[in-house]
């Protein structure tokens, strides 16, 4: 143990402070009302880094939730970095299934419970901590580092590829590592070298000019929920495989790596049902067959559909309007616009006569991102996984979406590699999100090698 990783241990419990004050700011990024919570959250974030030694720290307007843009970078001929993170968090609705107030951070059986923990800001907190480390044993970073930390990453980062653009001279750097993503499985290290696009979209479907007396007019008027439920049944078949023409066209193939570690890991498809909550489907699929439907092959959901009335009770009602809300995750070659074309095509096809239907596109959607395997920063950070969690990690896709890896390629024109030391199970975007204390004292460890490392390139 060297003197860095002996002082973060040392100060482990004022970190951990540090993080609960993090976690008690309600930095929603997608709600109005919690726009106080970004303002605390963003400065919050500037004054850590500050603390932590960073020379110059400065809260940037984007046009919507500010960055924060850090920037330690006085070692001469040594590599520069660029740290990602973010410091806004998913709604933490519904309020009743949290055991624990969301924004009152709690500490049980070895983990701290708050929304926000798991993703992004104890992630987040680590390589701010490690860069302090530096400054109180050695005074200097051993190489130059940059920190962009983004407030808008849980509402679509609407602002943040313009940002880079009109940053990118002051964030040119030779790699990104992004504290923001999540390792598989807490107990199979794995490294994420690709993620699925986002095509976002939602279609209303009108009917009569106003809501009808189902009584006075069944039978006659146009349903427009009848109308969608017909329409959107006709986008899968019967397994749940979309089948509008056009959607997937463009998609290549996998990279044959990512398909290798799905057929190693010998994934238990019975025990993920039963972790959802969910029936086991008779017949059961095959744990790599599942993986394959989560990681390499797009998809169509619908995340929420309205109409008519919903209050308790019934209201006798042909509503004059249903819509419905839909998200595609993409993977390499999809275009996110061809596949909204594909999609309006396919509904406008089949809208029954007597209907009007709108289709709008949220925005332009995220490309399906992937990291070149030969990136000699990848294999670094795979060999300190390999020491510090006792087993060489899996190279893997993420289902998700993070579209950070396609605006630093493009913008920056460097690759990025993903250290995030959260884990899928820890419940983010979910009711009692949690972050393993085990995991924030890894990832201490680990980032503070990880810059030893990348100095010696």
């Amino acid at each position: 143990m060297n003197e860095i990783e002996a002082y973060l241990l040392e100060h482990e419990p004022q970190a951990i402070e540090t993080l609960l004050a993090f976690c008690a700011i309600a930095s929603v990024s997608t709600d109005p009302a919690f726009g106080a919570g970004i303002a605390l959250a963003a400065k919050f974030a500037a004054d850590q880094l500050t603390a932590a030694g960073f020379p110059t720290v400065e809260i940037i307007p984007t046009g919507g939730h500010p960055c924060v843009l850090a920037e330690w970078c006085d070692t001469p001929g040594a590599p520069a970095v660029l740290v990602y993170g973010h410091y806004d968090v998913q709604p933490p609705d519904p309020l009743d299934k949290w055991h624990s107030p969301p924004f009152q951070p709690e500490i049980r059986d070895g983990k701290i419970f708050a929304r926000g923990v798991s993703d992004d800001k104890g992630p987040l907190m680590i390589p701010i901590l490690v860069a302090a480390a530096y400054k109180e044993v050695h005074g200097a970073l051993p190489l130059n580092v940059k920190v962009l930390i983004e407030g808008e990453e849980e509402s679509g980062s609407p602002h943040f590829a313009l940002t880079v653009a009109r940053l990118k001279d002051r964030l040119a750097c030779d790699l990104v590592i992004s504290a923001d993503g999540a390792m598989w499985r807490a107990d199979l290290p794995s490294v994420t070298v690709a993620s699925r696009g986002l095509a976002a979209m939602e279609v209303t479907v009108h009917g009569a000019a106003k809501d009808l007396h189902s009584g006075r007019h069944g039978g006659t008027a146009p349903n427009p929920i009848r109308a969608l439920a017909h329409m959107l049944a006709s986008l899968h078949d019967a397994n749940g495989h979309v089948i509008v023409a056009g959607f997937a066209d463009a998609a290549t193939p996998p990279d044959p790596a990512i398909a290798a570690a799905i057929a190693s890991v010998g994934y238990d498809a019975g025990s993920y049902f039963d972790d959802i909550g969910a029936n086991r489907p008779d017949p059961l699929p095959a744990g790599d067959a599942l993986l394959t439907r989560q990681w390499l092959l797009p998809t169509l959901e619908f995340n929420g559909i309205s109409g008519g009335y919903a209050g308790k009770g019934t209201k006798t009602v042909i509503p004059a309007e249903a819509s419905v809300k839909i998200t595609c995750r993409l993977v390499a070659g999809q275009v996110p616009s061809d596949v909204i074309a594909a999609i309006s095509r396919h509904l406008d096809a089949r809208l029954p006569p007597g209907y009007r239907m709108e289709i709008s596109a949220r925005d332009p959607g995220t490309v399906a991102f992937s990291l070149d395997p030969a990136l000699p920063a990848l294999a670094i950070a795979e060999d300190i996984l390999t020491d510090v969690l006792g087993a060489k990690p899996l190279r893997v896709a993420m289902g998700a979406t993070i579209p950070i890896g396609e605006v630093f390629a493009k913008h920056l024109n460097v690759g990025t590699i993903f250290f995030s030391f959260s884990t899928s199970d820890e419940d983010y975007h979910a009711p009692n999100e949690h972050f393993r204390l085990s995991s924030f004292r890894t990832g201490q460890i680990a980032w503070a090698r990880l810059f030893d490392r990348l100095a010696q390139r």
